[in-house]
């Protein structure tokens, strides 16, 4: 029997059989119970180490890790830019596209929750790629999503501006002043403070979503008074698809496409709910349960949205895709026609909600990444500190400082640089979905060469074993194409081959940068220590469920 350091402390591992820990061993239940045998070590900050266990607080229950994941995904994509997809793609070809994404985003939220529920660390599926693949692709993808997220901020604060324009003419640098601090605020207080604000955000969102599609319907059957039966009229007359670009069935297909790899940017978020895990009760299970019911209630608005709206606005509509106000939104279009004018500032309001959710989501992003990059030595020790209530102030207070480019949009020539430097990092979700199926998939190729058997992982669905692959196929080829239009006839365009293509030479870069520069090596199969990871996963028994409180409306997240 050897002795193993431990992010919390040693575990008695037996070196013949891998997860001899995590069986009911008398020498690992002896330490547990002992915690004088406990040596505090950070294990090169492969597993959950002793400074986040330490430093960062577990104030993040389950309902927020759900909610958290809804509140992210379900934003301007859903409210502004169904519009745009049934306008490209038909509302069959939309319909088809959201389809085939939410696949993917399936297969890459069962493969987040089955590697997290293993491995609970702050930074989640960056801190994965270090101990599964590679160290310096692990730095390669944290620094991108640090950069995007320092980035997105400011940007969502912009289209704050943007939307209260449709009610008032007032200085834009006065919401600007105001939302800036009050991110600030949610992300230095403590992280059940930022979960309880995404908890709310999210039920005002998911309540707008019912309510629109409820609302689509009674226009569509032609209940509100003045008003005719729609029912399937536009399916016919303009059609069920569009051609775009091209004509015939390759312009239907292309159209299709177009819808996918915009779908792509709808459903971005999903993967944040992860990145807290450290400071998550109960991570090994609330994580995976995350996992599977956000998945389940997004993948239900999003096609019951994308088939109310196809039913409501035809694809030729002039409106459809005009612009970045509330104005566009198909639901506001129909509402309008339907002479419900008001549901346009409804609309608008929660659309202005969701733009200041995701700010705050990125924020949390962003800085529990740079704080797990800081626990591997990959940026400056000093965003390790952390207030006395857990939060890592010193990341937050870096993001502080970007948020100020906002400011830039008060410049018109500015602001043209400021999306720029935002449209660097728009290929950025794909390579971090790519980057959780890549991770999974190791991890279950390092299971076999080890030969441990994947049931004994913590969450755990036979199924995973052959989407994952699939979807990480889909990834790649939705990346290398999906700017597809520029290399068309007279379609090329500068700011749409950034908004693709320039983040890929800039992963590689960071990559191979590290790479060359600290020696690192593709992890071998046989030398991930799993046996250490099952290990630290026996230690950390689960906390008795709380009683639920939210019986009338907990079918959303439970």
């Amino acid at each position: 029997m050897t002795t193993k350091a431990l992010g919390n402390g040693p575990i008695l591992v037996d070196p013949i059989d891998p997860v001899a820990a995590t069986e009911n061993s008398p020498l690992l239940t002896q330490q547990i119970s002992n915690p004088s045998l406990l040596v505090p070590d950070d294990h090169d900050g492969d597993l959950v180490t002793a400074t986040e266990d330490q430093n960062l607080k577990r104030g993040l229950a389950q309902r927020h890790l759900s909610m958290l994941g809804i509140a992210g995904s379900i934003g301007t994509g859903l409210f502004l830019g169904l519009g745009v997809a049934v306008k490209k793609g038909g509302p069959v070809g939309a319909l088809l596209g959201y389809a085939v994404i939410g696949s993917v985003v399936c297969a890459v939220q069962f493969a987040l929750g089955e590697v997290a529920a293993l491995l609970p660390v702050t930074g989640s599926f960056v801190r994965h790629s270090e101990f599964l693949i590679d160290p310096a692709w692990g730095f390669a993808i944290g620094w991108n999503l640090v950069y995007g997220n320092i980035l997105s901020i400011p940007s969502e604060i912009t289209a704050i501006c943007v939307l209260f324009q449709y009610w008032t003419d007032i200085n834009p640098s006065v919401f600007i002043v105001t939302f800036i601090i009050i991110t600030v605020a949610v992300g230095l207080a403590f992280v059940r403070v930022f979960g309880e604000v995404e908890f709310v955000f999210a039920l005002l969102k998911i309540f707008l979503v019912v309510f629109l599609v409820i609302l689509g319907l009674i226009i569509n059957l032609g209940v509100v008074p003045g008003t005719e039966q729609i029912g399937f009229k536009y399916w016919r007359d303009p059609g069920p698809f569009v051609e775009y670009i091209a004509t015939g069935n390759w312009g239907r297909f292309l159209g299709f496409w177009a819808v996918m790899t915009g779908a792509v940017f709808s459903f971005a978020g999903v993967e944040s709910l992860a990145m807290a895990a450290a400071e998550t009760r109960n991570p090994r299970r609330a994580i995976p349960r995350a996992c599977k019911r956000v998945f389940a209630r997004i993948i239900i608005f999003y096609m019951l949205a994308v088939f109310v709206v196809g039913l409501l606005v035809p694809s030729n509509h002039p409106r459809l895709g005009s612009g970045n106000t509330v104005a566009q939104s198909p639901f506001v279009i129909a509402a309008e026609a339907a002479g419900i004018p008001a549901i346009a500032s409804i609309v608008n309001a929660i659309v202005i909600t969701s733009a200041w959710s995701a700010s705050n989501q990125s924020l949390l992003a962003g800085t529990r990444v740079l704080y797990g990059l800081a626990l591997k030595g990959q940026a400056p020790r000093i965003f390790l500190r952390t207030t006395s209530w857990g939060t890592p102030y010193m990341c937050v207070l870096l993001f502080a400082c970007f948020m100020c480019l906002s400011f830039m949009s008060l410049s018109s020539g500015a602001m043209t640089v400021f999306w720029w430097l935002v449209s660097l990092t728009a290929a950025g979700v794909l390579v971090s979905w790519a980057s959780i199926l890549l991770n999974h998939m190791r991890l279950h190729r390092a299971l076999k060469r080890q030969n441990i058997s994947a049931e004994l992982l913590p969450w755990h669905n036979w199924w995973t074993a052959y989407t994952s692959p699939a979807a990480f196929v889909m990834c790649i080829v939705i990346l290398l194409t999906g700017g597809f239009t520029v290399f068309t006839t007279g379609n090329w365009d500068a700011a749409t081959f950034v908004t693709h293509y320039l983040d890929i030479p800039i992963v590689l870069a960071a990559y191979l940068g590290w790479k060359f520069s600290h020696r690192t090596r593709v992890v071998s199969l046989d030398k991930i220590p799993l046996r250490d990871a099952f290990a630290q996963a026996a230690q950390y028994m689960d906390e008795p469920e709380a009683k639920n409180r939210w019986r009338m409306i907990s079918w959303i997240w439970d």
